[in-house]
């Protein structure tokens, strides 16, 4: 929830000030640990080179994550529903981030040849960091109107998310650049070996990005501490602020129940994103595991992918406007069904199910290191599909509920929204847990998020309004 109530308007719309900026910077140093950590390079090396085997990998990873999302479940509602009983709340967020920087770091020594971390302790590690990064989003995102105004929050929001991505695919380049491309490619523009003199034989290069992500964590942290406003205190004891949060979380959920539309549309959106995120995450493992890919791909697939998000947003916008936010979400969930059923047909001897490849029969596509074959290409344009798509979907949901409540309850129903996202984080690692373990195939553990996205999309066909222009009508 944001400190809306507390928080006066200081800021006009104008450009942002140091204290907008700093909040904005804070989300840019923290999502490089979602994207170099949990999807794309450390996850999947994890599965591939700890684990050595993709399948049991992704049901290692799944079961792990599976429990960090009912911590997150049981505990992230309450904080979220408190927050603005607590009222200062900078040294709560700085005590969180002082963990998670050590532990993320503490990953580097999660080696392949198990003298370092475990499995089990670097999953540990891993998945306590992500419980972490939830609660240090919640207290960031109360900040968010002291920190810009209500005028100029959508500015620090969409500033946030574009640092976010920048920082991610800058991490991504630099690691290509300095660790993974030297040795592989004779180009001018790279180094000869692997800076600092790391050693791809003990997989240096891809256990880099837990110290990069760490420090990125550190540099981003450092301006919302010292410029962006904290809530004044309240005098309110931590214990009494989560029992009074309770009761305000349970007004919450009661208010929403006398509004069928927008209860609907919670309802679903708990599937239906829930399965995105499945998308999301375990889109590294499985490339991995599946198309065989090695750290070079994983960062070409990282970059690319994030690059291809931004589009995300202007297609949200260009199906909001056209027919609406219910109708652009059902085409963002079909398109993201589309793009994972395609996923689940590809194998560096097949594409799309039905045509088969055979790569000794084919010359490379070009005389570059990495995705040379059609499969690949395949695959990444598959992987496009999902990134815009889902993408997408992000901003649509936002603006669907927008439509379904009334303007001034909007603040209770996305607090409601926000909680409804952490509640159902278990869902989706449950779902590919139990699908690898049944059929034994990270095909099988994948298949399960079409379930979630199918309950999703239907439960939107009982959703009245949020077609184009429509405004809200109780």
């Amino acid at each position: 929830m944001t400190d809306t109530a507390a928080a006066p308007d200081r800021s006009p719309d104008t450009n942002l000030n140091r204290g907008g900026v700093s909040w904005a910077i804070f989300e840019g140093g923290q999502s490089p640990f979602v994207i170099l950590i949990i999807i794309y390079i450390f996850m999947p090396y994890v599965a591939g080179a700890m684990v050595g085997d993709a399948v049991r990998g992704q049901e290692i990873i799944s079961q792990w994550q599976q429990w960090s999302g009912w911590a997150v479940m049981a505990t992230a509602p309450f904080l979220g529903a408190s927050i603005d009983k607590l009222g200062q709340r900078k040294g709560m967020l700085g005590v969180i981030v002082a963990l998670m920087i050590p532990l993320t770091a503490a990953l580097w020594w999660a080696k392949p040849d198990g003298t370092g971390l475990t499995v089990a302790m670097t999953m540990l590690i891993a998945m306590t960091v992500q419980v972490l990064f939830n609660y240090a989003g919640i207290l960031q995102n109360s900040l968010l109107i002291r920190a810009a105004g209500l005028n100029n929050a959508h500015k620090a929001s969409g500033l946030a998310l574009s640092l976010g991505n920048l920082f991610s695919v800058l991490a991504l380049a630099f690691t290509a650049w300095a660790f993974a491309l030297p040795g592989v490619v004779d180009w001018p523009w790279v180094p000869a070996a692997p800076l600092f003199g790391l050693d791809p034989a003990t997989n240096e290069p891809q256990r880099v990005v837990a110290l990069m992500s760490a420090g990125l964590m550190l540099l981003g942290a450092i301006p919302l501490f010292l410029f962006t406003p904290d809530a004044p205190p309240t005098g309110i004891r931590p214990v009494r602020a989560v029992m009074e949060g309770a009761v305000e979380l349970w007004k919450m959920l009661t208010a929403i129940t006398h509004y069928r539309d927008a209860a609907i549309y919670i309802g679903s959106r708990m599937f239906f994103v829930d399965g995105m995120n499945g998308v999301l995450v375990y889109a590294g493992v499985y490339a991995v595991g599946v198309m065989k890919w090695g750290a070079l791909e994983m960062l070409g697939y990282g970059i690319l992918l994030s690059i291809a998000a931004v589009l995300g947003g202007y297609v949200s916008r260009w199906l909001d406007a056209g027919i609406g936010p219910k109708n652009a979400l059902r085409i963002e969930i079909s398109m993201s069904m589309l793009g994972l059923a395609a996923m689940l047909g590809m194998r560096p001897d097949l594409i799309l199910f039905f045509w088969p490849y055979d790569p000794s029969a084919h010359g490379p596509l070009w005389n570059g290191p990495v995705f040379t074959h059609i499969p690949d290409v395949v695959f990444i344009l598959i992987g496009f599909v999902n990134a815009i798509f889902i993408t997408a979907q992000y901003a649509s949901s936002r603006t669907l509920l927008t439509r379904l409540t009334p303007p001034e309850q909007t603040g209770t129903f996305f607090g409601v929204y926000a909680l409804s996202g952490v509640a159902t984080a278990w869902l989706a690692p449950t779902m590919v847990n139990l699908g690898t373990r049944v059929t034994g195939t990270q095909q099988g553990g994948f298949a399960m998020l079409l379930i979630l996205l199918m309950i999703g999309l239907a439960g939107l066909s009982f959703v009245r309004g949020g077609g184009r222009g429509h405004q809200f009508h109780a």
